[in-house]
């Protein structure tokens, strides 16, 4: 099973529990934030990848210019802890580690919960590649993917009980769009994800093609 064929799985056998006031906000919001174009105006193929320095889950600074040091790299941006869909989408990812580490890339993750979210996530998923914090989400803004939730749609999630709050280190309302991108060592985008839609994420297998385009 692919990976969007297991969120979406996921996705019609949790949904339709929850309460229809709470679906029908969401569903709106999705709607809109589809119809924003946001997910087009974010940096693709060929653009240059900006720099970032944040914080891991164990407490050291990672920078992309580091990383690229030492080969391309695949970075992927996740809402949190607190979805299910993007604790799917890292397991599926680590499933894979070794895949891209064998094509002497490296994985790392970004979202704009606190480091203790982040440690809490690598620990439970035995996550064998580095988590960042962005809190305030200023890289993910960077690529074009941070946007603020309207005021219903965080009321839902509050109502859901994430703490946005708490987690996303007092930037309660401002996500990422899911997006995973592929960074070769010049600091340019060689493949892009990128999607309005927070239950679908990148293929692993297409992140391995990439690569392999990116070496040949």
């Amino acid at each position: 099973m692919s990976l969007n064929d297991e969120l979406t799985a996921f996705f019609r056998a949790g949904y339709p529990q929850l309460p229809a006031a709470a679906r029908e906000i969401m569903e709106r919001a999705g709607r809109e934030l589809a119809a924003s174009g946001q997910a087009e105006r974010a940096l693709d193929v060929g653009a240059s990848a900006p720099g970032f320095s944040l914080p891991s889950a164990d407490g050291r600074t990672v920078t992309l210019d580091g990383l690229l040091a030492d080969g391309p790299v695949v970075l992927t941006f996740y809402r949190g802890a607190w979805c299910p869909f993007c604790n799917i989408a890292l397991r599926a990812l680590q499933q894979h580690h070794a895949e891209i580490t064998a094509r002497g890339a490296q994985l790392v993750a970004v979202s704009p919960q606190i480091p203790d979210e982040s440690l809490t996530l690598s620990e439970k998923h035995e996550l064998a590649f580095d988590v960042l914090s962005d809190v305030g989400s200023d890289t993910a803004k960077q690529y074009g993917l941070s946007f603020d939730l309207p005021a219903d749609l965080a009321a839902v999630y509050d109502s859901f009980g994430f703490d946005l709050q708490r987690v996303n280190g007092g930037h309660p309302h401002t996500l990422p769009l899911p997006a995973t991108y592929v960074i070769d060592r010049t600091a340019t985008i060689r493949w892009a994800f990128v999607d309005t839609d927070y239950t679908a994420r990148a293929e692993p297998a297409d992140i391995l093609t990439a690569l392999d385009a990116t070496r040949g």
